[in-house]
Formats: structure tokens, sequence, C-alpha cells
């Protein structure tokens, strides 16, 4: 076997969630982290990149933190892929006006529900009180108060966020799965939100298409997470992560059980890509 000095991973695509994974608890970037990828990409030729449910501009200042401008990024759960480096979105899945229509009818029957809807540069918030503003706010971007989901443009939605009080959210999960027509893909991103992306949208769909753009091998294509909302993701790539914290049921179906994220998960397994491929 080659030396590590020697190894070439040019070939390779390393997907990671960013909260909980790539940072640790406390949102910080552990140093292991930054200098593993940084051998990962510069030293050795690899791709690497992100996977998160944040919109291009809330995902910019984590991405430009690391050195790996040569790799677009997978934005709002896998509704686009967006390369940094032109400034443009490469790909993108709106949902259709099916989907629309179902967040019409989830809206008239949960008149005063919080509801997010997000574009390809904007965020349209509808009742906006308590969980909207303090998403938008954190990372101040742009977004506009809309009073009634008619004021929101139907063009290129990417992601709709239900965001209400857990029994609430329960009732809503009900109710719209009720309405699913085979058109739109649910996810539950926390307790207090429910996810809606068009048909055959999410992480793990958006990863085989960067794959595809770069024209990688599935055989040389990983990813690693910690919840339930990088599932999907997880079980699009040959070789699936998880950090010791996820969940049980996202341990089960991965290949390599790394570390604590607040001890370098994302180092952890990269350490181990390079041992062992």
């Amino acid at each position: 076997m080659a030396s590590s000095a020697t190894k070439d991973f040019s070939r390779w695509l390393v997907v990671s969630d960013i909260d909980g994974t790539l940072n640790d608890k406390f949102r910080r970037l552990p140093d292991r982290n930054l200098k593993a990828i940084e051998r990962f990409v510069v030293e050795l030729g690899g791709h690497f990149t992100l996977a998160s449910g944040r919109s291009v501009l809330s995902l910019k200042k984590h991405f430009h933190r690391l050195p790996i401008s040569n790799t677009p990024a997978i934005v709002l759960n896998g509704a686009g892929i967006y390369d940094y480096s032109l400034e443009k979105m490469i790909h993108f899945n709106a949902i259709n006006e099916s989907g629309q229509e179902i967040v019409r009818k989830v809206h008239a029957k949960f008149p005063f529900l919080e509801i997010q809807i997000c574009t390809i540069d904007h965020i349209y918030m509808v009742n906006a009180r308590v969980f909207g503003p303090a998403i938008v706010g954190a990372d101040k971007l742009p977004n506009k108060r809309c009073k009634k989901l008619e004021e929101v443009p139907t063009s290129a939605w990417g992601k709709v966020i239900f965001l209400g009080l857990p029994p609430i959210i329960k009732r809503v999960i009900a109710y719209a799965q009720s309405l699913n027509d085979g058109e739109v893909h649910f996810m539950s991103s926390s307790v207090v939100t429910y996810e809606m992306l068009a048909k055959d949208t999410h992480k793990g769909t958006a990863v085989k298409k960067l794959a595809e753009i770069l024209n990688i091998e599935y055989e040389h294509t990983a990813a690693i997470g910690d919840f339930f909302n990088d599932y999907d993701m997880l079980r699009s790539v040959f070789l699936p992560a998880a950090c010791k914290q996820a969940p049980k049921e996202i341990h089960a179906i991965v290949k390599f059980h790394a570390c604590h994220c607040n001890q370098g998960a994302v180092a952890d397994f990269l350490e181990y890509i390079e041992r062992n491929y």
C-alpha cells in the first residue's frame, strides 16, 4: 500500500453536516477538524463540502472559513447546489404548484401557524412571531414579513418550513401528510419545525447530483452527520459515518462511528478514510 504522503484523493467527495458534526455543540469549529480538512483538500487533493438546511447566505460564513472553494455546497436541505466560487446556483429543485397548494391548505387549516418560504435568495415569513424571526435574526438574513400567504411570490420555492410548538407541529404533520400526492418530500428537522421540499429532494439526492457534476464514482462518496435530517444523505453514499452522539437509528445505517462532535468527529472520519482507502 502506498504511504499516506503519496495518496491521491482527488476522486473522492466527502460531505458533512454542520451543527453537531463539523461544529461542536457550542457551534464552534474544532481546530482538529480544520487541520484535517486542510490536509484532505490541500495536501491530498480531496473534495470536501457542506450540506445544510441553511440558505446560501447563512451557509456562506461556514463555507468560507474552510479551504473548500473548489467544491460547491448543498443548501436548503438539498433543494439547491451552490458554487461559491462562481456565486451561482448550479442546480435547483423548486416546489411545484401541487406542493404550493398543500401549503395553502395547511395555512387555511392552521391560520396562525408560522410559515417560512425559502427561495434562492430570500426568505418570506408568514405569521412571523417567535420561531421565524429567531432563525433569520441569528444570521441577519434578508427577509420579508407577510400577513398573508398570497403576498409571497410563487417562483423558486426551494423549501417551506412550518414552525410552532410541538403539539401544533404534530397536528400539522398529520394533516400535511394526508395531503401528500407524491409531489413533495416532507422531513422533521426539530420538534418545532416540519419541512417540505420538492419530490425526491433531500441532502441525499443532492449529494448524488454533486458527485455526478464532479464526475466522482459512487464508491468514492462519503458523508458524516449526527441526526435524522442526515438520514437520507447517509443512505445515499458509499461510506456513511455518524458522530458518537447521534441516535442509535443513525448509527445503525453507517459504516464508521466517529467520536463526539466536541472532539472533532470530521477529523476522525477523514483520518479513517486516509488510513483505509
